[in-house]
């Protein structure tokens, strides 16, 4: 079905895994439109309630782009809007919580793809790097957009204008990722994480993300009306009559999604 990626999906989990490594997953056409097309295919499949996007087994989580692949001609602008900006953008859109497992290096636009996930867990010996700069380019594919609500805009400079590398230990204490473990500890951390939102209430944690990514576009008014308005289709939900019944009789809730 795909070249350039591994997409499969076990008990309402949906793995999506980079697989260029030849070129440390390195971002062509073909993988951004794979990418893109995985995604979309999460959105409309019910039964999926958590997608983890890793880059496989090899060191790279993703290099960034390919530059070897037709990607690089000088009308960048037209190939983030082609390419780049309709996976960000579906990504952000998804209502169902992505896990990024970094299981390697990410830089450049594979950086972007990391910050686009709503958990980053990593192997704590890896980096992430916004090195566009050293080819006289600006971050794209959203890092402009995540970085300063992820660190504040003094860090966020800072990462985007050196391009330095940042190790995942010092990622977790400045709130770019959630968790940084040892690398034969990620993929348990990972499932236990996945685990918990394949049986969570998917509809409440999907309006969850899409308020969230409008807060700092809103007023305090208006997120109190967007909270409003989504507790209004939480409440029609079958998962809010479950979690009360469930709460009432004192067991787990039996949650569905929906």
């Amino acid at each position: 079905m795909f070249q350039t990626i591994l997409f499969n999906i076990n008990q309402q989990k949906a793995y999506i895994q980079l697989n260029r490594p030849e070129v440390y997953n390195a971002l062509n056409q073909t993988l951004l439109l794979e990418l893109t097309e995985a995604i979309d295919i999460c959105k409309n499949d019910e039964n999926i309630r958590v997608v983890i996007i890793s880059g496989g087994n090899g060191k790279a989580f993703c290099s960034g782009a390919d530059l070897k692949s037709g990607l690089s001609n000088p009308n960048l602008g037209e190939v983030l809007k082609t390419t780049y900006n309709p996976l960000i953008t579906g990504m952000r859109n998804l209502e169902k919580p992505i896990i990024c497992k970094l299981n390697g290096i990410a830089a450049g636009a594979g950086m972007s793809l990391v910050l686009a996930c709503d958990v980053i867990i990593a192997d704590k010996t890896t980096y992430m790097s916004e090195l566009f700069v050293g080819i006289g380019l600006l971050p794209d594919a959203g890092s402009m957009y995540f970085l300063p609500r992820m660190i504040g805009t003094l860090k966020a400079f800072e990462l985007c204008s050196t391009g330095r590398k940042v190790f995942m230990e010092e990622a977790e204490q400045i709130g770019l990722i959630n968790k940084a473990v040892e690398g034969d500890k990620l993929e348990e951390e990972v499932e236990k994480l996945a685990n918990v939102y394949a049986n969570s209430a998917t509809r409440s944690i999907g309006l969850m993300k899409q308020i969230l990514n409008k807060t700092f576009e809103n007023d305090l008014e208006g997120v109190l009306n967007l909270e409003a308005e989504g507790q209004t289709k939480c409440g029609h939900s079958h998962d809010f009559a479950e979690g009360v019944m469930a709460f009432l009789q004192k067991r787990e809730a039996n949650f569905k999604g929906k």
